[in-house]
């Protein structure tokens, strides 16, 4: 797969929608959703469970296309690719961070980092070195060869970042990335990923259901029955609902 290029947004849908199902059984999961995310943007996706905003985040990781409209990922409409490319994709320009952490149980934090690396055949040594070097950005240079049982929930979270970070993705997306920590470790990983946008330009897509881990962002774009319902400047749920 040819490279994505382009000075515009980093991902763009054009009137996207997706429906499941047929005839009486239909669900219309989107229904004609346009926006834009630029590079560096930090967006929060909100909305109730069945709003569309779980079918927006696969769509954007590839793991599903629109039934009409289209997604481009820097330049390149997503829905003309075969399942190899898009997984190519991923591979190269997405980085996952889950609300499950999703680590391998027995393994060193610096052996989990290296994961993405492995998949791309990228050799020993500057896996291990890329690996440490994520590691020791998301303040666990003193954990490296601790395996996960051996890791509070907050820094398990913060491996699973880092092997994210690893491959030096173009977008970061965050699924509910907090939904498994107390108040506490949440504001840790938060705060995390504000400095990581901020000081290093990452562009992150995170998506969440509270409003107090949205308010970390600097954009929200919220849904609602398939479709978008805000998309600006952080706001609460009542002060959406007073709008209404």
């Amino acid at each position: 797969m040819t490279a994505p290029t382009g000075n515009g947004p980093v991902l763009a849908f054009r009137d996207v929608a997706k429906v499941y199902g047929e005839g009486d059984a239909e669900v219309r999961a989107l229904n004609g959703v346009s926006f834009e995310i630029y590079p560096g943007e930090f967006v929060a996706v909100m909305g109730a469970s069945g709003s569309g905003k779980s079918t927006t985040l696969n769509i954007l990781g590839c793991l599903d296309v629109p039934s009409s409209g289209s997604y481009d990922f820097m330049g390149v409409p997503v829905e003309t690719l075969d399942r190899k490319q898009r997984a190519l994709l991923r591979q190269n320009y997405l980085g996952f961070v889950f609300q499950g952490f999703n680590l391998l149980k027995r393994t060193t934090a610096l052996e989990n980092v290296q994961l993405p690396l492995v998949y791309r055949g990228t050799p020993a040594r500057e896996r291990r070195e890329r690996a440490e070097e994520a590691l020791r950005l998301v303040g666990l240079g003193d954990r490296m060869d601790h395996t996960s049982s051996e890791l509070s929930g907050g820094q398990q979270q913060r491996v699973a970042i880092a092997r994210a970070l690893v491959s030096d993705p173009a977008v970061m997306l965050a699924d509910e990335p907090t939904g498994n920590l107390d108040s506490q470790r949440t504001n840790e990983i938060m705060r995390l990923f504000s400095d990581l946008n901020a000081k290093r330009g990452i562009t992150i897509i995170l998506v969440t259901h509270e409003d107090e881990v949205a308010a970390y962002t600097k954009r929200h774009v919220r849904f609602r029955d398939g479709k978008i319902a805000y998309d600006g400047l952080p706001i609460t749920k009542a002060e959406l609902e007073a709008m209404a």
